[in-house]
């Protein structure tokens, strides 16, 4: 089954350094935490790794402090005498402006791996290409985009033991990853986890197991997945909207 390529812009997330070398991913409270328990900030980007269990109400100051419900300001304290004013100093000359930064979050969805298997099918190779060929190509609205962190995780069907299909999430997500780090990303940007069957495609919940079992393979196929999620940062190429001129007075009537 051919792959759905799904692309989402993300919303503003805080700029600081990138976790460290590769490693199974840990989600904790909503985002992903290295092995110190740290949450995961794309490299460059400023911007924490949420995990698939992230909500708005797991929001935290460090990474999403627009989100967090701040205390109400406390009172001004009286308003003290103003100073003499200080002798004017000749202005410094301006600085250029420094171009404007987009955040960006942007995942495709690898369906349809064969029943049983951990390796990526002639379609998911060529819509992972695709993806990638996508975040190098400037468009209207960014520039290429300068990748931060890549979180792939692994899928399976609910068919077979949590256990054996755990395993075998994670044997997907790595061959995937081993496949992004063959087309050029750093391999320290790479952050694998499997979530086995715990994440179904909604549409799945009407494969009865009644079925055939040929049957009911065919119908779980879209579960057999990998998602591939990558955070960056691209300049924003978008044209400022003009400012809407106001309407003119009409003259007053005469009486």
């Amino acid at each position: 089954m051919r792959s759905t390529l799904k692309i989402t812009l993300a919303s503003a997330i805080v700029v600081a350094a990138f976790a460290p070398a590769l490693a199974s991913a840990q989600a904790k409270d909503g985002y992903l935490t290295d092995t110190a328990g740290k949450e995961v900030k794309a490299l460059g980007a400023n911007v924490c790794v949420r995990s698939s269990q992230w909500t708005p109400a797991l929001a935290t100051i460090d990474c999403d402090p627009d989100l967090v419900k701040k205390p109400a300001p406390k009172a001004a304290p009286a308003p003290k005498a103003a100073p003499a004013p200080a002798p004017k100093k000749a202005a410094p000359p301006a600085k250029p402006k420094k171009p404007a930064m987009l955040n960006i979050q942007q995942k495709v969805e690898l369906q349809g791996m064969e029943f049983d298997k951990a390796e990526m099918t002639a379609s998911n190779k060529e819509d992972l290409d695709k993806f990638l060929a996508g975040l190098g190509k400037a468009t209207k609205a960014r520039g290429p985009v300068a990748i931060g962190a890549v979180i792939v995780t692994g899928h399976t069907d609910r068919i077979g033991s949590l256990n054996y299909n755990m395993k075998l999430s994670e044997r997907r997500a790595i061959t995937v990853k081993d496949y992004i780090v063959s087309k050029g990303v750093d391999q320290k940007l790479i952050f694998w986890e499997g979530k086995g069957p715990k994440q179904p495609i909604p549409v799945t919940k009407f494969c009865d197991n009644k079925m055939k079992r040929k049957q009911l393979i065919e119908c779980l196929a879209p579960n057999r997945r990998v998602t591939v999620e990558v955070v960056g940062r691209a300049q924003n190429l978008a044209k400022p909207k003009a400012a809407a001129k106001k309407p003119a007075s009409k003259p007053a009537a005469k009486k």
